[in-house]
């Protein structure tokens, strides 16, 4: 799979939300590839078993939504390398084990909700691309990806509730949709890129897979692999568009 890096150069790619999950997955198959030069792993913790001991590897811990710490993250990253070629947002929340569910009716949306919500899942992704920026200009391909979902698209809204995901995915798009117009005057070989991974067998999805169509959970590793692909076939023509992982638009 040709993810269009420089031939002359190994890649430069960060991973955010890389201990777990998706991320964690992609960060296993970006190991793979003998074009990667280095990878920076963006996360609150270590995961299980602890990180893969590679060289390329570069764990880099810290609170994503305190906007000082991600600055200084990014630092620590501009410091070992002078520019990205990739960098995949997976951080999202929807529900924790004690605490914030997705909402069932309009009753039981709360401001705080809606805040926490929108910090994570919109707030995150915009605050990479700002830290980051320095690192995406230029004339080379690079792809800026996060990670939404067909919940937030407001044309496929057909069942309503989950008032707070679905309007803070739909806020990131809209945020990233935008900043795709302004790096797209800085970096014009820039592809800013919205994923949704499908259902995928992951702490956020668990409580809700009762209700999944056969042959419709899928793995981390498969969704990993699927998000490779579709990225390695955009082009800067189709930055700011937001894509399932098969490949197909999904509408706003």
């Amino acid at each position: 799979m040709d993810l269009g890096f420089a031939p002359d150069r190994p890649a430069c790619i960060v991973v955010a939300g890389a201990s777990r999950g998706i991320g964690w997955a992609l960060v296993q198959q970006l190991l793979l590839r003998t074009d990667v030069g280095q990878i920076f792993a963006l996360a609150r913790s270590a995961p299980q078993g602890g990180w893969p001991n590679d060289s390329r590897l570069i764990p880099l811990l810290g609170d994503l939504a305190d906007e000082p710490a991600l600055e200084a993250l990014a630092a620590n990253v501009a410091e070992r390398c002078s520019r990205l070629d990739m960098l995949v947002n997976t951080v999202g929340f929807l529900h924790e084990d004690q605490g914030q569910q997705p909402e069932k009716s309009l009753r039981q949306v709360s401001l705080s909700a809606l805040q926490r919500s929108f910090t994570i899942n919109a707030g995150i992704p915009i605050l990479l691309a700002k830290a980051f920026l320095p690192l995406l200009r230029g004339k080379h391909r690079c792809i800026f990806a996060s990670l939404s979902a067909r919940v937030g698209s407001i044309g496929d809204n057909r069942l309503g509730g989950w008032y707070a995901y679905r309007a803070s995915k739909a806020a990131q798009n809209m945020l990233l949709r935008t900043f795709a117009v302004e790096w797209q005057r800085l970096n014009r070989q820039g592809i800013c890129l919205l994923l949704h991974p499908g259902t995928t067998d992951t702490e956020l999805s668990r409580p809700f897979q009762a209700n999944v169509p056969e042959g419709k959970l899928f793995t981390a590793d498969f969704v990993a692999e699927r998000l490779l692909a579709v990225m390695a076939e955009r082009v800067p023509e189709d930055t700011g568009q937001f894509y399932a992982w098969d490949g197909k638009l999904i509408p706003w």
